[in-house]
């Protein structure tokens, strides 16, 4: 219930926060050279993203036990006031104060560069965690939101956001199992407790390198990986090295199946099919795909396979064109296999455009770009971005910026936290934490979004600034969407700020940025030579985006392969047959490729975790980021008129609409009339 991922809504008396002089030019606070060095420690400092209690990692639980004691409070001032939209108000700060521990505790778990404070994090997730799902079957708590909603006066003087936030809190009751008897609460709460062990396990588990006797690697192989007295560590698929045999090994070695993962991942699984039955639904995934824009896993497998059979037949000459190139440069073994299509693609891509990343690199310094994306927000929406210098103690690395996002007359948006440079023990995954959520508080004042986007660029020089490569350009830009869609989505109620929305939407503005990343009228505008200043050449921009269409439809059936896997394993359980056996025949029906023997993929699909029976959005998302583009942004990409349209009907909202209302009244066509019609236009969308 409680942790939950209009502007005009507001009160008039909502206060503007004005410009600052401690802020910076964007660009300036990236081209700085990032020292990666871990933080001085000595003397009084603040603690993390500001929070005081922060500064050691002994912080957490006294923050935890604040935050709980807080909780108890406001249960009993809820359960004890008369019903109205002050309930509405109650249950929301009760989740805001869960969630600042928590959410913060998420993220540092991951990625903080000490033990200590990730072990304490991991500690406060799971106190929070527990606190969360006993809340979500506390019957006295149930009833004080019932009363309101039961009284149809009291709910129709009810503006359309809180009586959709009441509803959402009442939906995370009923899908815990509220309405089920004292044992089985607890046997719900006790279930979800397990998941979010095992889900913290297995995510681990994921990321974990396998080793092998290098004896058993030919000699001549053996340099290409991380050397251990007699053994070889493999941490990656190493999907874009040049030998053949490097990638099969990789890949082989990589994906070999872990005991313990694969018990931990048939746990989990089991564990959610448990626990979807007890609440009352059929599945899982009929449980966790309510309140979605596709809202039955029927209707995301039809998706899903209209959208295979539109893309089959190009797949089919993708694949063929793939094994042209490897007979080209390998005739003695032609056979197209799993670790191929990624290096084999880039040649063709290379070959026929000329698009070799170290032509294009010199143009997209980091600073350049992030002044571009600021240009980019100015134009569209009057948002600009600046550097503001954190204070001791406030950030986890020297290398961490911290970035004010200002909008030019409601002044102070949030703050983002880029955690974008590589170091040691850091995952190898692009994304974005919500910290803190924004909310309308009582004494009128706006509770400030704080988020962090996490990527993993390589350091500057004292010689070189940080240079990206076209791929990693367009990730900075997805990630930034979902940093705005936080930033903008500046709703009354935290539990439904920004990206706090039905995962199938959450997607649709980041993705929607990677339109931008690719559209020369854009990149103009920002990308210069970091030694010369010239332009990046308007031929250049066309070739890069010609080459994304070779090889496309091979690319997305590997993503209607790894949604469809994810509806299997999230299906009718007990399961038909092993995860490996249903990994094997899902791959060969929605992909193509063979399966390899003694290889379990499934066990380093971190996405399980987060995107639970939900990975189809990144394709539906994609779907309707195509019509927000067509409708609004194609033919002006700086359209102010569009980009306020744009906020206003559909990131001011954040999770506080109904996705698919948004979807059909502002984007899809009038004429596309039912379902049918609007799955149909995403899948050509799609394929096309």
């Amino acid at each position: 219930m409680l942790c939950a991922r209009r502007l005009g809504g507001l009160r008039a008396g909502l206060r503007v926060r004005r410009v600052s002089t401690r802020w910076s030019p964007v660009g300036a606070a990236f081209t700085v050279q990032p020292q990666g060095r871990r933080l001085d420690r000595s003397g009084e400092r603040g603690g993390l993203f500001g929070v005081p209690e922060l500064s050691a990692p002994e912080g957490f639980r006294v923050a935890q036990e604040k935050a709980l004691r807080k909780t108890e409070q406001l249960v009993r001032r809820v359960c004890t006031t008369p019903p109205g939209p002050w309930t509405v108000l109650i249950f929301d700060e009760l989740s805001d104060s869960l969630c600042r521990v928590a959410d913060l505790a998420d993220f540092v778990k991951i990625a903080h560069p000490e033990v200590a404070f990730r072990e304490a994090a991991e500690e406060a997730c799971r106190s929070i965690g527990t606190m969360v799902e006993k809340l979500n079957t506390n019957v006295e708590l149930y009833q004080s939101l019932q009363r309101l909603l039961a009284d149809k006066k009291l709910v129709d003087s009810l503006d359309p956001e809180t009586r959709r936030v009441a509803e959402l809190f009442m939906f995370d009751f009923e899908i815990s199992g509220i309405h089920l008897d004292r044992e089985k609460r607890k046997r719900a709460v006790d279930l979800n407790v397990k998941i979010l062990d095992l889900s913290s396990a297995f995510l681990m588990g994921t990321h974990f390198p396998n080793t092998i006797g290098k004896h058993l690697l030919p000699e001549r192989i053996r340099h290409h990986f991380e050397l251990a007295g007699d053994h070889v560590v493999v941490d990656s698929l190493r999907a874009e090295a040049p030998d053949d045999l490097v990638r099969e090994a990789a890949y082989k070695i990589f994906l070999y199946p872990n005991a313990g993962q694969l018990k931990r991942l048939e746990e989990l699984l089991s564990s959610r099919d448990l626990l979807a039955k007890l609440v009352g639904y059929p599945t899982y995934s009929h449980r966790a795909l309510q309140g979605t824009i596709a809202q039955s896993p029927e209707t995301v497998m039809e998706f899903l396979e209209k959208l295979s059979d539109k893309l089959s037949e190009r797949t089919m000459k993708d694949f063929e064109m793939i094994r042209g190139m490897k007979m080209k440069l390998n005739p003695q073994n032609s056979e197209l296999m799993p670790w191929d299509p990624p290096y084999y693609s880039g040649l063709i891509r290379a070959e026929r455009f000329n698009i070799e990343p170290s032509l294009y690199c010199p143009f997209f310094s980091l600073g350049a770009c992030m002044e571009g994306l600021s240009l980019l927000f100015n134009r569209l929406l009057g948002v600009s971005l600046y550097g503001e210098q954190p204070a001791k103690g406030e950030v986890w690395s020297e290398d961490v910026r911290k970035l004010a996002v200002v909008h030019e007359s409601e002044g102070l948006l949030g703050y983002i936290y880029c955690d974008f440079f590589q170091r040691a023990d850091k995952p190898h995954q692009d994304c974005h934490f919500t910290i803190r959520g924004g909310r309308l508080k009582e004494d009128g004042d706006y509770q400030l979004p704080v988020v962090v986007l996490m990527l993993n660029l390589p350091q500057s020089s004292r010689n070189l600034p940080t240079l990206l490569t076209p791929g990693m350009m367009e990730n900075l830009f997805h990630e930034m969407g979902h940093a705005m869609h936080s930033m903008l989505g500046r709703t009354r109620y935290q539990h439904v700020t920004g990206t706090r929305c039905p995962t199938d939407f959450a997607e649709v503005p980041s993705i929607l940025m990677e339109y931008f990343a690719n559209d020369y009228r854009v990149v103009h505008q920002f990308a210069r030579h970091y030694q010369t200043g010239q332009s990046l050449p308007r031929n250049m921009v066309s070739r890069l985006c010609e080459s994304k269409k070779v090889c496309a439809a091979a690319d997305m059936q590997l993503q209607v392969f790894y949604a469809a896997l994810d509806q299997i394993y999230h299906g009718k359980h007990p399961l038909q047959s092993s995860t490996t056996d249903i990994l094997r025949d899902t791959q060969e029906r929605f992909y193509g490729l063979p399966y390899v023997p003694n290889t379990a993929w499934q066990l380093r699909f971190s996405h399980l975790v987060g995107y639970g029976a939900k990975y189809y959005s990144y394709l539906m998302s994609r779907a309707v980021a195509s019509m927000v583009w067509r409708e609004c942004f194609r033919q002006d990409p700086f359209n102010r008129a569009a980009g306020e349209r744009y906020r206003r009907e559909m990131l001011a909202h954040g999770g506080g609409r109904e996705p698919m209302l948004m979807v059909q009244d502002k984007v899809i066509s009038s004429k596309a009339d039912g379902k049918a019609r609007e799955y149909k236009a995403s899948c050509d969308s799609l394929a096309g």
